[in-house]
């Protein structure tokens, strides 16, 4: 856990400077998000969300952001228990590995998913789940971005995480697998929840990938960024306008729910 630093004396204009160069930035942002807001109406709001594209790309969002981040939970937690318990050959390059999704433009990850899928294997697995332009290639698109935040917040929790109730537990006759689901998950559900949430809020904001490998169909695999960018390209700026807010909304609901989660005691 991080110390909270006590100014001394002498040190004001140090603190001061610190605080303004963050203020700066944090206003920099109420100031696009006012802006934003100011730009419209709640009537216009509420009429540009009623809209049954707009509708339709909402619940499509809120569907796929949750599956993605339970299915990343599913897979960051082995794996960044893995990360984080165990020293094997190769382990930094698998970190590397994993971080790619991180570092890369995401548009680069849509069109790699969308090649993968033109190859014999790929083309082997749609003759059972179509994924290239449907609702499930909005899931794949998604996930093959959020979960490498969901494993890196997973990996950092294990990692602060003692080894030594697990150890007690084994001594005690459980197996690893028992010690870690009985010992070690219940004492990580804050990071699990943190896990989920990054992957959630990620999956909110994703473009590129559901551009390029799902597409923009209106009623099919529009969701929430590619209907900005549906109203943007006809010139209609207030339903625009409105789906950013709503976001923007979103955004702040579960952003204030993971610092609350992480405040538990």
């Amino acid at each position: 856990m991080s110390r909270i630093l006590r100014p001394e004396p002498g040190e004001t204009g140090f603190w001061i400077a610190l605080g303004a160069i963050t203020f700066s930035y944090v206003g920099f942002l109420v100031l696009l998000i006012w802006a934003t807001t100011a730009f419209t109406d709640p009537g216009t709001l509420l009429r540009s969300l009623q809209a049954p594209e707009i509708r339709y790309a909402i619940g499509l969002t809120l569907i796929t952001c949750t599956l993605t981040a339970l299915l990343s939970v599913i897979l960051a937690i082995p794996a960044g228990y893995l990360l984080a318990r165990s020293d094997f050959p190769g382990r930094s390059f698998i970190e590397s590995i994993i971080d790619i999704p991180i570092v890369l433009p995401p548009m680069v990850m849509g069109l790699c998913l969308l090649i993968f899928f033109q190859t014999e294997m790929g083309k082997w697995i749609e003759q059972f789940v179509t994924f290239t332009y449907t609702v499930a290639g909005v899931v794949v698109a998604q996930f093959s971005i959020a979960a490498a935040f969901a494993i890196r917040t997973m990996h950092a929790t294990f990692q602060h995480i003692s080894f030594r109730p697990e150890d007690v537990a084994r001594t005690l006759g459980c197996s690893r697998l028992q010690a870690l689901w009985l010992v070690t998950l219940p004492t990580a559900r804050r990071g699990i929840f943190a896990a989920g949430s990054v992957a959630w809020a990620r999956s909110l904001g994703e473009f590129g990938p559901v551009l390029v490998f799902a597409g923009a169909t209106r009623m099919k695999t529009e969701v929430l960024p590619t209907t900005v960018w549906l109203e943007l390209s006809v010139g209609n700026l207030d339903a625009a306008v409105a789906v950013s807010l709503f976001m923007i909304a979103l955004a702040i609901v579960i952003l204030v729910a993971m610092r609350s989660a992480g405040d538990l005691r």
